[in-house]
């Protein structure tokens, strides 16, 4: 009879790791002001919806539907 003793990392399989995502398919921000041009407010169609993006006095956003 032996007598193996296994290690807990021989044991395991080793874990999965995804692949990078292709620079084509990374999305890159898109500062506020080039979508604002200047304005306080854009809407924006989306699939048939219209939505508002507003920029307020604080310089915060909002996404409205």
């Amino acid at each position: 009879m032996t007598n193996r003793a296994q290690s807990p990392a021989a044991a395991a399989p080793p874990p999965v790791v995804a692949a990078p995502a292709p620079a084509a398919a990374r999305s890159r921000p898109i500062a506020s002001e080039q979508l604002l041009q200047g304005r306080r407010l854009v809407e924006i169609e989306h699939n048939g919806e219209v939505y508002r993006l507003q920029a307020t006095r604080l310089g915060k956003l909002i996404l409205t539907k």
